[in-house]
């Protein structure tokens, strides 16, 4: 029962890790990256498609994302979707073929707004391992209560949980300043 308690911890401390790693990839650093399009759904035939499915996204330069949609209909639903992403701060050029996303290098001022945000999201990641690890040691308590694990046993589980948690924490931080290193590069 313990191992099935201590499991458990560890699955919402993965994906709260996980969870992590892809909010950080949405946070745009002065290179390109096609996952700050992750986002973003274009209505093609009455429903509202990722971007990634209606066109193709390549990276051709560090600077430069392009897109060129499957249907040249679309290109102006795409242009206009991708204006309107406020959260990018990016304006697109459409050439007729392809539709070009210059990345422009983030300003001083905008990278430490980034690092803001990165900082709050391993926060989020922070609370959620630590909640995990408030229902794991309730529910050994709650176990021992019952009856169901001896006192010696709830006391290691928690003691192997405060391990966890740590781990949990060290990795998240090792995340987030990387990805603030990855952010104040100029």
């Amino acid at each position: 029962m313990k191992d099935d308690v201590i499991k458990e911890m560890k699955s919402s401390g993965e994906s709260a890790k996980e969870a992590l790693r892809q909010a950080l990839t949405r946070i745009r650093t002065g290179r390109a990256n096609l996952s700050i399009l992750d986002n973003i759904r274009v209505e093609y035939y009455g429903s509202k498609s990722p971007l990634n499915q209606v066109a193709t996204l390549t990276v051709a330069d560090p600077r430069l994302i392009t897109i060129k949609p499957f249907d040249k209909s679309l290109m102006s639903e795409i242009e206009k979707v991708l204006r309107s992403a406020s959260d990018l701060g990016i304006s697109p050029q459409n050439d007729g073929e392809k539709i070009l996303l210059p990345i422009p290098p983030l300003t001083e001022e905008r990278r430490k707004e980034f690092t803001k945000v990165a900082k709050a999201k391993g926060e989020e990641a922070k609370v959620s391992v630590r909640n995990a690890r408030r229902d794991a040691n309730e529910m050994l308590k709650q176990l021992e209560k019952d009856g169901d694990l001896p006192e010696d046993d709830a006391k290691k589980g928690q003691t192997e949980i405060q391990k966890l948690t740590d781990q949990f924490v060290k990795e998240i931080e090792e995340l987030v300043g990387k990805k603030e290193k990855e952010i104040m590069e100029v």
